[in-house]
């Protein structure tokens, strides 16, 4: 009985996270940042394999919308600027295995069904009190794919590159697409800048309706848990 039970509930956290109105993100941040760098200016430090690709100049655009918002400008060259801003992302696929309970046509009796006939009675050959899944009914597996995303972000000295400022943002759904929850993470990755160091927080941030626009820069209010 417990056993289908937790399946059961497990299935329906999966079906419910589909269509959410929130994108929920674990947020590991670990900093050193000191008071005089708040306000400065920043420059991308893009690897080599990231130069011109346009996945990650559309993510860029993103964090440096946060960066705005909490005051700093970006500058035109490394020469001229204070903090050097590097990240990456990705996305890996698993498969979930839930157990649920099955269609027992003895249950209704073997005619048509439960509202077909019924050679048994109403309930089957058992009578009215006997429940096939209390007492090890036949069950069914089912997967379902889990898309686990990751947004990891890094700010350092521009000069020595001595690290300031490291946060890695993790989240998880059942639909694909890396682009669509990319910025509610960005957003998580800056809520309450710089936060507490070496904390994990769980945030969640409220999906945008259809033809809402988020107010350019501003950092959407997070819910943190």
């Amino acid at each position: 009985m417990k056993r289908w039970l937790f399946s059961l509930i497990a299935a329906a956290s999966l079906l419910l996270s589909g269509c959410a109105s929130v994108v929920d993100s674990n947020v590991t941040s670990f900093h050193a940042w000191p008071a005089d760098a708040n306000g400065k200016s920043f420059v991308f430090a893009p690897a080599r394999e990231q130069e011109g690709n346009l996945e990650y100049a559309s993510y860029a655009q993103l964090i440096r919308q946060q960066l705005q918002a909490l005051g700093f400008s970006e500058a035109p060259d490394r020469k001229s600027a204070r903090l050097a801003v590097s990240f990456g992302y990705g996305m890996n696929t698993e498969q979930v295995v839930v157990t649920r309970p099955a269609y027992d046509p003895f249950f209704y009796g073997p005619g048509w069904g439960r509202f077909g006939p019924h050679p048994y009675g109403f309930y089957g050959p058992y009578g009215p009190f006997y429940d096939p899944f209390w007492y090890g009914g036949p069950m069914q597996t089912t997967s379902y794919p889990v898309f686990l995303r990751r947004l990891q972000i890094g700010i350092a000295n521009a000069d020595d590159g001595r690290q300031l400022y490291d946060v890695v943002v993790d989240s998880d759904g059942n639909r694909g697409g890396l682009a669509a929850a990319m910025p509610y993470m960005v957003r998580a990755a800056f809520a309450d800048f710089p936060g507490p160091s070496g904390v994990t927080r769980h945030i969640s941030i409220k999906v945008d309706k259809p033809g809402d626009k988020q107010e350019a820069g501003r950092p959407a209010p997070p819910q943190e848990k």
